[in-house]
Order: structure tokens, then sequence, then C-alpha cells
């Protein structure tokens, strides 16, 4: 040991003091494995600045990337927190609370009405990070109260997916969220509005089998896995190998089960242009007085 071991470097240590580095500092892209500083993500929408994938988000990132300049977020409609009092390794209610502390969300979906790009719209977002974003009663009734809202304010209705599909702690009364959100879709549409469906990585399960697949338009984030049962379980059921890229959105949109595929940075424009279009009303034609069917003397006799 030296002098400047022993004395030297303590000394430096002292006089600049150490510093921490934070942990989230960087972002390791899951898809080219590159490390991009995570303020630039956040900047770029979470999209890679390297190689485009489009890292997943959360609710709130969606309605803040979706609205301009505020929304008003609504409060959902209670459901019962343990309806089967199913328990595992650990209590449903348990993991509902463990669920909740990490997301600050009280279910897996947030639901908010404002404006894009002066289009007045409601906006439903379902949170991956909250259990999977698994369906239950509350994503169900979250998606009715969003329809309802669209209804009352005329406005059309935009739902971004985001799933594992029907949440089993919940057993029967999950699935019967299937045909809930499918009336909910219905009574949009009835009413002559819009219900556009924003499908992200991953819709799979219960909500692609339900309203996910229900839009009047259907639109998709690149790369976004989307399909009902998983690629492994679908090649030893048929088995055969499956085609490269299956249910990736852009296979989905060769075979037409999409509309389009919209980049992140794209998605308000898109959005706010295809609102444009659907409630685009024609004209009410007027005829010209000269046209106006007017019953002559001529015309009178004739019929008499």
């Amino acid at each position: 040991m030296s002098w400047l071991t022993e004395y030297v470097r303590p000394k430096i240590r002292t006089l600049l003091g150490r510093r921490d580095v934070p942990d989230n500092l960087w972002t390791q892209c899951p898809s080219c494995q590159q490390m991009v500083f995570t303020k630039d993500l956040e900047k770029n929408l979470k999209v890679c600045t390297h190689c485009g994938h489009h890292l997943r988000a959360t609710a709130a990132d969606r309605l803040q990337w979706t609205f301009d300049d505020g929304y008003t977020r609504i409060e959902l409609p209670k459901v019962p927190a343990d309806p089967i009092s199913f328990r595992d390794q650990k209590k449903y209610g348990d993991r509902l609370k463990e669920a909740r502390q990490k997301t600050h969300l009280d279910d897996a979906l947030v639901v908010a009405h404002g404006a894009i790009r002066g289009h007045k719209a409601v906006v439903a977002a379902m949170a991956f990070d909250f259990m999977g974003g698994s369906m239950g009663a509350a994503v169900g009734e979250g998606i009715v109260a969003a329809a309802r809202l669209a209804v009352l304010q005329q406005a059309p209705l935009i739902v971004y997916t985001a799933s594992g599909g029907a949440r089993m702690q919940e057993g029967l009364i999950s699935l019967m969220q299937m045909p809930r959100t499918t009336i909910a879709s219905r009574m949009v549409k009835e009413a002559g509005l819009p219900f556009i469906v924003v499908l992200t990585d991953p819709t799979t399960g219960g909500v692609s089998a339900s309203f996910a697949m229900l839009g009047d338009i259907q639109i998709a984030e690149p790369g976004a896995m989307i399909g009902f049962a998983g690629a492994r379980v679908i090649e030893q059921t048929v088995r055969e190998t499956l085609p490269e890229g299956f249910q990736r959105a852009e296979y989905l949109l060769e075979h037409g089960i999409l509309d389009m595929v919209v980049r992140r940075g794209d998605m308000r424009e898109t959005l706010a242009r295809v609102i444009g279009l659907l409630l685009a009303k024609e004209p009410a034609v007027k005829m010209p007085e000269a046209i106006v069917a007017v019953e002559t003397p001529a015309v009178a006799a004739e019929n008499a």
C-alpha cells in the first residue's frame, strides 16, 4: 500500500464526495438489447431510439400522449374486492393490495375524457402493469361506464388494450365481462358514435375475444402481439410450424384483421383524423325552389 492509496485517494473522495448513480438512468431495449438513456426514451414516447421498438407504456402515458393539454379522469364503479374468496399461493385480496400499491391504480383500467386535436373524446386505457391487465369485474364495469359517458357526451370512444386475458381469480365473473363489454361497444355504435380500438402489446385472451376486435376502426402499434391463445399452445394443437411474425401487428394487417399499424408518435394525429372522418356529416341537400313539387292547374286537372 502506498501513500497514494492510503492518503491521497481518501482525501480526494472526501473532497469530491461520493455520487450515487440512479438505478433507472438507463433502460435496455428488449428488442435490440441496446442501452437507452431513460430521459431520451421518455422524450421519444418510450420508443427505442436505436431500432424503433415500442416498449410497453402505462395507462397514464396513454392518456397523456393522446389528449391535448388537460383531461379529466372519471371515477369508475366499485365492485366486490374478492367475489369468490380465491386463494392460490396468496389471497386474491392481498394481490390486489400489492398491485394497487405498486401502480397507484384501483384496477387495470383508467377512463378519461378530453379533446384530441379539438375533437372531444372518451378514452379508456388498460394497464398491463396491474396484474397483467387482466379483465375482471372492475374492468368490465369500467368499459361500460366509458361507453355510457361517450353516449352521454356524444363523443367517440377510444380503447387502448393491453391484457393477458380474463382474471382467473374471479372465475366465471371474469368471463361474464366478455359479453358485457361487447354490449358496451354496441351501445356506442347504436348511438352513431365511432368505437375505435388501439391494440398494444400484448392483447390476448378474453379481451381479444370480446371488445378488442369489435372496433369500427382497428389500429395497432408496430410489433404488438395480438391473439387469443399463445403461439406455443397453437403449435401444439395444430401440430404445424407457425409462419414468421404470427400474431404480430404487421402479420394481422396483411391478413385483413387490422385497418392500420400506426407508430406511437403519429397516434394522436391519426386518431384525430379518423374521428374527423367518421363524424363528418354530409351537408343537407336543399332542393331548389324551381324543382319543388307544386301542382299546377294542368297537373291538378290531370290528377283529378
